[in-house]
C-alpha cells in the first residue's frame, strides 16, 4: 500500500504531528499527507520510518508558509497543551507554547477547505471562555463557522479515558453538513488489549492476568519532558493501573516470559503502551526508552482522529475514492 497523498485522496498539512498518532489516524480516515511538521527530532524519525513518503519538516510551525498549500482540504495538528494542562500553570494565551495563533496563520494563508485541532481537556474549562471564543471569531473572520466538542478516547474504542477537545472549522456551506462522530460502545479491556503481547514469550500468567485486568487504563501519561523518567504516572494513575494488575513505576523492557511467576504485577512495554494508546501493532517508534514513551505519551488516539476526520470528509462530500470523480464532476459543470 502507498502511503503518498494522490489526487483520490482529500489532502492535509498537519502541524504538531507527534509521533504520528493523529496522522495515521486522518490517514484512515482517507487524508493523504501534504506535509507534516514537527519540531521533535525522535518524533519526526518515528514518522519519517514508517511513513518514508511522505514529506516531513523536521522544525518550529513558525518556519512553515501556509501560501505554499493554499487549497489544501484539511489543516490539522495537535497544538501543545501546556498552557491549557491541568498539570501545568494554566497560563493559556499568556503562554509562549501557545500555538494556536500559528495555527490561526496557517489556516489565513492555506485557505482549507476544512480545520482540526485537538487539545487537553483543561481548555474546555471556564476560565478559558473568552480565549475559546477569541479562536472562534477570528476563525469567523475568515470565513469558517466552528464548533468545539469533548470526547473520551474509550468512546472510540481505546482502552483508556484520555479526554480530548476537539476543534472543528468549516467553510460554512461545508459546516452545515458537519455531524460529531458516533460514539461507539464498551470499549475493549486493558486485558483484552494486551493478553497477545503479554502471553506471547510465554508468561504462564498472561490468560489469568488478561482476565482480572477487565476495565480500561487511567489516561497514558508522560508525555512531557519535563515529566522525568518513563512511567505511568503521578500516584493516583499509578493506583489505578495496578487495580488492573500493572506496575505503573517504569517501563518495561521485555514482556514477561516462560520464566515469569504466576502471580508477577508486569509493567508496561513501550509497545504495550502504544496499543493502548490505539496505534496500529505494526506502528514503530525511533529513540531511546524514555523518548519512545515520552512520543507515546503526547499521541492522539488513532481511532479518535479517524472517526473525526471520516465526519469531516463526509462533511466535504468526498472519500479518500470519491475525490477524483467529485474534482471531475466540478470541472464538468463549471
Amino acid at each position: 500500500m502507498s502511503h503518498v497523498k494522490n489526487d483520490n485522496q482529500l489532502s492535509v498539512l498537519e502541524i504538531c504531528a507527534g509521533a504520528g498518532g493523529q496522522s495515521v489516524g486522518l490517514e484512515m480516515a482517507g487524508f493523504g499527507h501534504s506535509l507534516a511538521v514537527e519540531i521533535d527530532h525522535d518524533a519526526t524519525d518515528t514518522l519519517r520510518m514508517n511513513r518514508p513518503e511522505w514529506v516531513v519538516h523536521e522544525g518550529d510551525v513558525r518556519e512553515v508558509d501556509g501560501r505554499l498549500y493554499k487549497g489544501v482540504d484539511l489543516v490539522a495538528g495537535g497544538v501543545p497543551c501546556p498552557p491549557f494542562s491541568i498539570a501545568g500553570k494554566q497560563l493559556g494565551a499568556d503562554d509562549e507554547r501557545d500555538l494556536f495563533p500559528e495555527a490561526l496563520r496557517l489556516v489565513r494563508e492555506a485557505r482549507p477547505a476544512a480545520v482540526m485541532l485537538e487539545n487537553v481537556k483543561g481548555l474546555a474549562s471556564a476560565r478559558f471562555a473568552p480565549y475559546r471564543q477569541s479562536i472562534l471569531d477570528a476563525l469567523d473572520g475568515l470565513g469558517y463557522d466552528a464548533d468545539w466538542q469533548l470526547f473520551n478516547s474509550s468512546q472510540f474504542g481505546v482502552s483508556q479515558l484520555r479526554p480530548r477537545f476537539i476543534l472543528v472549522a468549516m467553510r460554512r456551506h461545508h459546516f452545515k453538513k458537519f455531524e460529531w462522530p458516533r460514539t461507539q460502545g464498551t470499549p475493549p479491556t486493558i486485558g483484552q488489549i494486551l493478553y497477545e503481547p503479554m502471553a506471547r514469550d510465554g508468561w504462564a500468567g498472561a490468560a489469568a492476568w488478561a482476565r482480572a485486568a477487565n476495565n480500561i487504563a487511567p489516561t497514558v501519561v508522560g508525555g512531557s519532558k519535563k515529566h522525568g523518567g518513563a512511567d505511568l504516572g503521578p500516584t493516583r494513575a499509578k493506583t489505578a493501573w495496578l487495580q488492573l494488575g500493572v506496575d505503573g513505576k517504569g517501563i518495561a523492557n521485555e514482556a514477561p516470559n516462560a520464566d515469569t511467576p504466576l502471580g508477577h504485577i508486569p509493567r508496561l512495554t513501550n509497545e504495550m503502551a502504544a496499543l493502548v494508546q490505539g496505534f496500529p501493532p505494526n506502528w514503530k517508534f525511533s529513540g531511546k526508552k524514555t523518548s519512545v514513551y515520552r512520543q507515546i505519551g503526547n499521541a492522539f488516539p488513532p481511532p479518535v482522529a479517524m472517526a473525526i476526520g471520516e465526519s469531516i470528509a463526509t462533511a466535504l462530500g468526498v472519500t479518500s475514492r470519491g475525490k477524483a470523480e467529485q474534482d471531475a464532476v466540478l470541472r464538468a459543470v463549471g
